[in-house]
């Protein structure tokens, strides 16, 4: 218990120490703090002024038969859109009543952040409660690395595995999103949190109501990660198959003689087994779903509709284009997630990186361990089905995570590959040891210049003020 806690304070002191100057203030970016007042008020909007980019935005127009719509002005075409999804010509408007400001994110770290709204209202700080949910996922992930080894996936120590605690907190894109506290990386915060709890609980399938909660959190607090459900699915028919096994072993050789009918009795056994932990896990995340829909529905009309459709961006033309999610992004989101290097100048300030940040493999240089695994367990596959199906809508996605000191949106899936890690079985030498070293060194630096020191970023302070990072 002592080493968790020790984990704790050691996250708390370096993300603390690094955020110094942000600590005692609200962030740039506080839409979690606004909702969470908004909903201490009975409100689901927001009241201006609104502080930040980012927000959704519904406008109330009178048209010219005095009849009145919300909705949005489309970029690409002279129409309004309505909530309800039709389309009306621009002319027809006679007059703009009001437009209604909305936070276009998941509301789940709203709930986190319900403290600094009681006791300060709008004014409330977003950046300690992120600063102390970045420190307990140190203590988080050990607590999921020594679960991996109690249950045979991993043969770790418990000194290899602090190494890939240090490999998560401190040596990826988690160390400059940590010490922010602004809308976008808090969630992400918030989110890698969650999965951590979800993963503890999906090992072996032993807590599927808190797997449950876990997962309908974290889908409301970044949307991709509601395709983290893989885990959980197949590690309980991993564990109905392994008692359905063990209870055939005093199986009579007649009925082993007839292997066609023992399989399919044995998968009908498997399927009757699944049912109990699949009710468990699925009844929290519905709950969660519906509130969610609710939520949506209060504020847009539709239940699947967070805010982003009505985002007040440059980006809205392509959205418009193209929608949130299309093939016509992935070319571009595959380069941001494996290509991008920094800058080498000839001169001061030496090194500079874009805006869409550095690649997966310069942050986090050990990742690449998990292409070459020593150890395939029987949660290898699992792992990856899951990494792959919370990717996918990430690299489908309209933005690549601009502006960022690297890829931010590999976060959602972050936790798994670290997993990936601990069962692949490649010792924790010498060579691996320095590749944590340089993405530690790498992103401290991240953390220290990013949203500070804009010298070191293409474009500089100027081109981070007129775009979105969302």
């Amino acid at each position: 218990m002592r080493l968790y806690a020790a984990l704790f304070v050691i996250g708390l002191a370096v993300y603390g120490a690094v955020a110094w100057d942000r600590i005692g203030k609200q962030s740039a970016a506080p839409h979690f703090v606004f909702q969470a007042d908004a909903w201490l008020h009975g409100k689901a909007s927001i009241e201006p002024p609104l502080k930040g980019d980012d927000w959704a935005k519904v406008e109330t127009v009178a048209l010219d038969d005095g009849t009145e719509v919300s909705g949005r002005r489309l970029k690409t075409r002279p129409m309004f859109k309505t909530l309800a999804g039709l389309e009306i010509p621009i002319q027809r408007i006679a007059q703009s009543k009001r437009v209604t400001g909305y936070a276009s994110f998941p509301p789940f770290p709203a709930v986190v952040m319900l403290p600094s709204a009681i006791l300060s209202g709008r004014n409330g700080n977003d950046v300690i409660p992120t600063l102390l949910i970045a420190a307990l996922i140190l203590p988080l992930a050990l607590l999921v690395l020594r679960r991996l080894a109690a249950a045979g996936l991993s043969t770790r120590s418990v000194r290899d595995d602090l190494w890939l605690v240090a490999v998560l907190a401190f040596g990826s894109v988690l160390f400059f999103s940590a010490v922010q506290g602004k809308v976008w990386y808090s969630a992400h915060v918030i989110g890698v949190a969650l999965a951590l709890v979800y993963a503890w609980a999906s090992i072996e399938a032993k807590h599927p109501v808190i797997a449950g909660l876990a997962l309908g959190a974290a889908a409301l607090t970044r949307t991709p990660m509601a395709f983290m459900f893989p885990l959980f699915v197949l590690e309980a028919w991993r564990m109905a198959a392994r008692v359905v096994a063990a209870e055939g072993e005093g199986s009579t050789p007649e009925a082993s003689a007839s292997g066609s009918l023992n399989l399919r009795a044995g998968k009908i056994a498997i399927r009757r087994r699944l049912v109990h932990p699949l009710l468990q896990f699925a009844a929290p995340i519905v709950g969660f779903a519906i509130l969610g829909m609710i939520f949506n529905y209060i504020r847009f009309g539709s239940p699947t509709e967070f805010g982003h459709s009505y985002l007040d961006v440059r980006q809205q033309v392509q959205i418009e284009q193209h929608g949130l999610a299309s093939y016509h992004y992935l070319s571009r989101n595959l380069a941001v997630a494996f290509t991008l290097l920094p800058d080498l100048l000839p001169k001061a300030p030496w090194v500079q990186i874009g805006g869409h940040g550095l690649a997966m493999w310069v942050t986090t240089p050990l990742l690449l361990y998990v292409l070459w695994p020593r150890d395939k367990n029987a949660i290898h596959r699992a792992l990856w089905i899951t990494v792959a199906a919370i990717a996918i809508p990430t690299l489908l996605y309209q933005n690549s995570g601009w502006f960022q000191f690297g890829y931010r949106f590999s976060l959602d899936y972050l936790v798994f590959l670290v997993m990936l890690l601990a069962i692949g079985g490649r010792p924790l030498r010498g060579f691996a040891k320095a590749l944590i070293v340089v993405g530690i060194v790498v992103n401290l630096f991240g953390a220290v210049t990013f949203d500070r020191q804009w010298k070191y970023y293409r474009g500089g302070n100027q081109a981070y003020d007129v775009v979105v990072a969302h």
